[in-house]
């Protein structure tokens, strides 16, 4: 998965298109994402020893990788991310600007 947690992304589809966030987690085995305040849903607790009054709390839900795209760091529009090899290390790079990513 080329996106990693820490990125900054825009999302393409879906209710939350055009909103841009951080990446909080990544998850490579499902191929989702977690971005800070896109697809957050509200989630009922019931009342319990802990919580007597029981209350309803912002959760936000991973959407899938391929719904967002990075944003690119030099023109701040959606990128696709490419490797290069510099010296032993292999790094990130934008496809459209060609700028390193972190």
């Amino acid at each position: 998965m080329k996106i990693k947690t820490g990125d900054m992304v825009i999302v393409l589809s879906g209710d939350d298109k055009g909103k841009k966030g951080k990446v909080l987690k990544a998850l490579p085995s499902t191929h989702q994402v977690l971005v800070e305040g896109v697809n957050v849903h509200k989630k009922h607790l019931k009342p319990s020893q802990a919580n007597p009054k029981g209350q309803i709390i912002d959760k936000t839900l991973p959407i899938d990788v391929s719904n967002v795209a990075l944003i690119d760091p030099k023109t701040q529009k959606p990128t696709r991310v490419g490797y290069k090899l510099k010296g032993e290390e292999k790094i990130r790079v934008a496809k459209k600007s060609g700028a390193e990513i972190k």
